[in-house]
């Protein structure tokens, strides 16, 4: 009886510090657009910053932990690390300018489509059927895209904005399908911290190009600190630490929060109030997302 009793508890304790990782993973997530807009800097110059940091804080556990990064570097891997490193690197360009171009909520929501593009990947170049909760998932998507933007105006930095979200979105897709199909075999730890060399390498001379027209405060450097740290390298980690405690699809399910903590964190800190037809689009577009872990978690 008193076993019993304490192995509840340990259960349920171990239930709820998986739960808080997992939110705060999300929280992290999300604060990657706020500080992205409140770097004073161009979108390749925040990329190879965030990559450089990540990949010190990487190798810094890496070595804590007795990962022999090394390991990984294998001909047939290096393909792999190349490609997926070059979609994490337009993930996070088109990412930044979207947040420069149309704001926090803008780019968050466009890349919270990704599921979507995961779906019509998986239907057109590995000939996957698309079965009704994956066609109910692009029609609320498309449908919560189409409400977010006020009007589809080129010359208007919302619309401009949701198609760099969208791009970013894309690539994301692109990059999850890559790492799903061609990484096994590598650790998760190796994989992240040779895509974030990439990422930096690829970057160099797109950086340094605007490094001299760019006044760095010391702010900028703490918040690119604080999104390769923090938004990069802990919230993988606590993300990935959730899982000993959750359902893979209770840990999608709050990741996929992350457009609702980016948007309220851009509304208090920067006045982003959404209008309410921005809400109803957010609120079909994280539905979306939700599903989508869901339907993901019992996948797997």
């Amino acid at each position: 009886m008193i076993c019993t009793s304490i192995s509840s508890s340990g259960t349920a304790a171990e239930h709820r510090n998986a739960l808080f990782a997992a939110h705060i993973a999300a929280v992290l997530f999300g604060l990657t657009g706020i500080l992205g807009a409140l770097i004073l800097a161009d979108a390749s110059l925040i990329t190879f910053g965030r990559a450089t940091f990540a990949f010190i804080a990487l190798g810094f556990v890496a070595g804590l932990k007795g990962t022999r990064l090394l390991d990984a570097l294998s001909w047939r891997n290096l393909p792999v690390i190349g490609l997926t490193g070059t979609l994490l690197a337009a993930h996070w360009v088109t990412f930044f300018i979207a947040v420069k171009v149309g704001g926090v909520a803008v780019a968050t929501l466009g890349f919270a489509s990704f599921p979507a593009f995961i779906a019509l990947i998986d239907r057109l170049f590995f000939r996957e059927r698309i079965g009704f909760s994956e066609s109910l998932l692009l029609i609320m998507v498309t449908a919560g895209l189409v409400l977010v933007v006020p009007s589809f105006d080129l010359l208007d930095s919302g619309t401009i904005g949701l198609i760099w979200g969208l791009a970013s979105g894309f690539s994301f897709a692109l990059l999850a399908v890559s790492n799903r199909r061609h990484t096994a075999g590598m650790k998760a730890l190796q994989v992240a911290f040779w895509q974030n060399v990439v990422v930096a390498l690829l970057m160099v001379p797109f950086a340094f190009r605007h490094l001299p027209s760019t006044s760095l405060q010391a702010g900028d450097w703490v918040n690119l600190a604080l999104l390769g740290v923090f938004c990069t390298g802990l919230s993988q980690f606590l993300f990935v630490k959730s899982l000993d405690g959750l359902q893979a699809r209770t840990a999608g399910m709050i990741i996929a929060l992350e457009p609702v903590y980016a948007i309220a964190c851009a509304w208090w800190l920067f006045g982003e109030q959404p209008s309410i037809r921005m809400g109803a689009g957010a609120l079909l577009v994280v539905l979306a997302t939700i599903l989508g872990a869901r339907r993901k978690g019992s996948v797997h």
